[in-house]
C-alpha cells in the first residue's frame, strides 16, 4: 500500500507523488515493487535487501540513491515462538524523492504517523524525517520493553505458585526476545553514529541527534537489564526445580531402603530351611514385630541424619 504525505507544513495526505513529499509503502506487493522501481527508478535489490527479515541496520549508495535500513520493533501474533521481535525499515532517498518501505505493518509507524499530525509542524526536510524516525523507533523499544517487563513479573508471580513448563517456556521466549532487541538497538546506534557524518546536518538536527542518541542508550541499557533479570530468574527457577528433584529422589530412596528391611526379614523367615520357627504359634507375630522394629529404627536413623 502506497501513501503520499505532504510534510512541509505538517502531515497531509496527498492523491499523488509531489517533488518533496513522503512516499510511506506499507506491506508492498508486486504491483507497488514494480511501480516503484518503474516509475522512480530505485535499484531493485534496494526492496529485496528490506524484504530479508534478518536485515543488518546499515547504509548504502547506488547511482545518487541512498538506502538506510534500521530495525524497528515488532509485535507477532500472541502464540508466536518469539512474541516481540525486531524488522527492516527502510529509508530511500534522491534529490526530492523519499521513500520510507516495510514488509510489516507496526504500530511504530502507525503511531509515528498520528504523532507527527498532532504536532502540526512537520519536517523541515528529509534529514529532519530520517532522525525523527531513529527517535520513534527508539521510544517503542522502550515501550516494549514495558511491556515485555510485565509479562516478566506476570510469570514469575506464576512460578512463585506453581513451577510449570508453560511459564518457564514463555520466559525462554522473552529472552530470545530480549536478544534480539539488544542486536538490533546496537546496529541502529552504530548505523546513527556513521549518519552523522554522511549527512548534512544542522544545529537542529544536532539536537535531534543527541536526544536520539539518549533515547537509545536508554533502550540498550533497560534491555540489558532486563536481559540479566531473566537469566538470573531462569536461573534460580532452574536451581528450584534441581533442589526440588533431589528431594523427591531422596524421599524416594528412604522409603525404597525402609521397605527392603520388612522384606528381607519376611523372606529369611519364609525360606524353606529349618529356622526354629517352624513349630512356633506365634512365628507370624515375631516376624511381624522384628521388622516393625527394624524399620522404626532405621527411619529413626534417617530422621536424625536428616535423609527424609
Amino acid at each position: 500500500m502506497r501513501t503520499y504525505w505532504n510534510y512541509n507544513d505538517g502531515l497531509t495526505l496527498l492523491n499523488e507523488w509531489q517533488p518533496n513529499c513522503w512516499i510511506q509503502v506499507t506491506c508492498p506487493t508486486d504491483e507497488d515493487r514494480q511501480h516503484l522501481e518503474n516509475e522512480y527508478k530505485i535499484p531493485d535489490y534496494f526492496l529485496t535487501d528490506i524484504s530479508d527479515a534478518d536485515e543488518r541496520a546499515r547504509y548504502e549508495y547506488d547511482d545518487g540513491w541512498m538506502l538506510i535500513i534500521l530495525r524497528i520493533p515488532y509485535v507477532k501474533e500472541i502464540r508466536s515462538r518469539t512474541p516481540y521481535t525486531t524488522v527492516p525499515l527502510g529509508i530511500i532517498h534522491k534529490r526530492d524523492i523519499t521513500i520510507t518501505v516495510c514488509y510489516y505493518e507496526t504500530n511504530m509507524m502507525i503511531d509515528f504517523v498520528s504523532y507527527q499530525q498532532k504536532r502540526g509542524v512537520g519536517f523541515t526536510d528529509y534529514v529532519d524525517m530520517i532522525f525523527r524516525i531513529f527517535l520513534s523507533s527508539a521510544v517503542w523499544y522502550l515501550k516494549r520493553l514495558k511491556q515485555i517487563n510485565n509479562l516478566i513479573e506476570k510469570a514469575k508471580r506464576n512460578l512463585d505458585k506453581e513451577v510449570n513448563n508453560e511459564s518457564l517456556i514463555g520466559l525462554s521466549r522473552l529472552q530470545d526476545s530480549l536478544t534480539y532487541f539488544a542486536t538490533s538497538i546496537r546496529g541502529n546506534e552504530n548505523l546513527l553514529a556513521k549518519l552523522k557524518f554522511k549527512l548534512q546536518i544542522d544545529e537542529l538536527d544536532a539536537d535531534m541527534i543527541e536526544d536520539v542518541n539518549i533515547e537509545m542508550t536508554q533502550a540498550r541499557e533497560t534491555t540489558n537489564i532486563y536481559s540479566d533479570i531473566l537469566e538470573s530468574t531462569m536461573d534460580t527457577y532452574s536451581s528450584i526445580i534441581n533442589n526440588n528433584m533431589n528431594n523427591v529422589m531422596r524421599t524416594l530412596t528412604s522409603v525404597s531402603i525402609l521397605m527392603m528391611f520388612p522384606t528381607l526379614i519376611a523372606s529369611l523367615f519364609g525360606m524353606n530351611l529349618i529356622n526354629g520357627m517352624e513349630n512356633n504359634a506365634h512365628g507370624f507375630a515375631i516376624a511381624l514385630i522384628i521388622s516393625v522394629a527394624v524399620s522404626g529404627l532405621i527411619w529413626w536413623i534417617f530422621r536424625h541424619k536428616r535423609l527424609i
